[in-house]
């Protein structure tokens, strides 16, 4: 059995604006700073397990990439404790959970699993691809899907897209899901 963590991974969740005012908005790059994943050694199956209450911002995002002055440290914990506190709700669901199982197809590596959210679980396929060296794991979750009402302020104008895109970057030493079988 292979586990890793956080000290060997990355995990990352991206939030998308939209809305009238979303120009004075940002998308978001949030890292998951506590989380585990497990495998076999067959690589055949994954677990991971992420803490809710372990989200921080790592930067407001520009055109696709980071624009670190775009916010100031006390936006960010602020940010931080609404996705916590009024978005996730993890004083009730401290975890985010996956549990799948991997196959091949055409020699394309493919997670199929249940994924539970805010105490709600739901099928949920995760593409996996290796870039640089590294398995990298991207998944799309549809907020509503597991009963969260994506962020919205100023009667609306101002939102968070319903689709938040979540990647686990892994380096291919710690990682027998990437042999084929």
């Amino acid at each position: 059995m292979s586990r890793i963590t956080e000290r060997e991974a990355r995990c990352r969740v991206y939030t998308f604006k939209e809305g009238l005012l979303s120009a004075v908005a940002h998308d978001l790059e949030i890292e998951v700073s506590r989380f585990w994943i497990e495998s076999p050694d067959d690589g055949s199956r994954v677990t991971a397990e992420m803490d809710a209450r372990s989200l921080r911002v790592i930067s407001a995002m520009s055109d696709g990439r980071p624009n670190p002055s775009a916010l100031s440290d006390k936006d960010k914990r602020k940010i931080e404790q609404t996705i916590v506190d009024d978005v996730l709700v993890a004083s009730r669901h401290p975890a985010v959970r996956f549990e799948g199982t991997l196959t091949w197809t055409s020699g394309v590596p493919r997670v199929e699993g249940t994924l539970t959210l805010a105490g709600r679980s739901r099928a949920q396929h995760v593409e996996v691809t290796v870039d640089g060296g590294e398995l990298v794991a991207r998944a799309s979750i549809h907020q509503p899907d597991y009963g969260i009402a994506p962020y919205s302020a100023m009667l609306g104008t101002l939102k968070i897209k319903a689709d938040v895109r979540v990647e686990v970057r892994v380096p291919e030493a710690h990682r027998p899901i990437a042999q084929r079988p």
